[in-house]
């Protein structure tokens, strides 16, 4: 990583700023299986830096539930274990051929279905 792209953009990983500020103030609480770390400083406050790119759905659901400040104890202080309904992570597809695309969207060659019942589309 350029020493440019570490000082200026966040979507790479932490800036310098977010590292510094990690070393003064952040207590490490846990790691998750993608490998990233997750930090609780003064106040309560919580963050995560992201083993490579920043992406908000590459945490995993019970991390999730401590970013958010649903569950008090992180799953590294606990037994966790991810409910049979949880699904496992799947990256955000937005922006990919993976994305979904609506019948009848531009990029869906498919028509879209016809209205029925008491709906009418517009039409200039």
């Amino acid at each position: 990583m350029s020493l440019f792209t570490q000082f200026f953009t966040w979507w790479n990983g932490s800036t310098w700023g977010t590292r510094f500020y990690t070393w003064r103030k952040g207590t490490k609480v846990g790691e998750d299986e993608f490998g990233n770390v997750y930090y609780e400083g003064d106040g309560g406050r919580r963050w995560v830096q992201y083993n490579g790119l920043a992406e908000a759905s590459a945490i995993p659901a019970g991390w999730h539930g401590w970013m958010h400040y649903r569950v008090d104890t992180p799953p590294s202080k606990e037994d966790y274990k991810a409910k049979d309904w949880q699904l496992a992570h799947r990256p955000n597809p937005t922006g990919t051929g993976a994305a979904y695309f609506p019948k009848g969207s531009m990029a869906n060659p498919q028509e879209r279905p016809e209205v029925t019942g008491d709906y009418e589309a517009w039409r200039p």
